[in-house]
């Protein structure tokens, strides 16, 4: 059985930690700054437009470190990876700052 208030606790817990990851996080800033990245509606990060090769190695890098997470939150709650990526995806969007890209449910890409 799904715990709503578990998978969000882990959500949020995790959106924390990549929020603080020194070793990409500026570069991961930075991408989203410049409009190359944004949050796709699989809970995953995806490129805009064409990548050049630095940003296809940042969202393969933040991806894996995601699904890595999925799959942990997904076994400690009970819920499904799919359930646990949606949720991820609710509270990236809510986080989304102003001028960031995100994926509608649709998947077209939307400006804050």
């Amino acid at each position: 059985m799904m715990k709503p208030d578990v998978i969000r606790q882990f959500v949020a817990a995790f959106l924390l930690v990549l929020a603080f990851q020194s070793a990409w996080a500026i570069d991961l800033h930075s991408a989203k700054e410049q409009g190359l990245v944004g949050e796709a509606n699989t809970g995953y990060l995806a490129p805009i437009g064409t990548p050049s090769a630095e940003v296809k190695a940042l969202v393969a890098e933040v991806n894996a470190k995601r699904k890595a997470e999925f799959k942990r939150t997904a076994a400690k709650t009970g819920a499904t990876v799919e359930q646990v990526q949606f949720r991820f995806y609710e509270l990236a969007m809510q986080r989304t700052k102003p001028g960031h890209y995100y994926q509608d449910s649709g998947g077209n890409w939307k400006q804050k």
